[in-house]
């Protein structure tokens, strides 16, 4: 095979492959539940009726650079967890079974404790309410 055939064919499957790895990693953020919300007297509310369909919200808090990963439990009281990496403060993703940062690899079970470092600390954990039909997530 001429060089220049093979770095023409090389390239194009770099670019298949990326195409699709962009394409699926779009596919999978479009699933994901995402509430957006304010922020007063230091806390965020979110309706209970949320969770119809699902047991695992992301929040998006307005003017907070993290997330909000709300779990409900099957006691029917609510996780709320500061997806920020203890490691290096980088936004964490949702998992399926907790959560991951995808700058050094830190990964952290559904209840924010460390499985994988260089993380050493659990994630911060918020404390829950529930107001009517609104879910109270205390940010202090």
């Amino acid at each position: 095979m001429h060089r220049r055939k093979f770095i023409k064919q090389s390239c194009s499957l770099c670019v298949a492959v990326g195409a699709g790895m962009i394409a699926g990693s779009i596919s999978g953020c479009a699933t994901l539940p995402v509430y957006k919300t304010g922020v007063a007297n230091n806390a965020v509310s979110v309706p209970v009726a949320i969770f119809g369909t699902t047991n695992f919200q992301l929040i998006q808090p307005k003017n907070l650079y993290y997330n909000i990963g709300l779990k409900k439990e099957a006691d029917g009281s609510y996780t709320a967890l500061l997806l920020k990496c203890t490691h290096a403060d980088n936004q964490l993703m949702p998992t399926g079974n907790g959560y991951k940062c995808d700058l050094h690899g830190s990964a952290f079970n559904g209840e924010g404790k460390v499985i994988t470092g260089p993380a050493e600390r659990p994630l911060k954990k918020y404390k829950t309410e529930i107001q009517s039909d609104q879910i109270i997530i205390h940010l202090i």
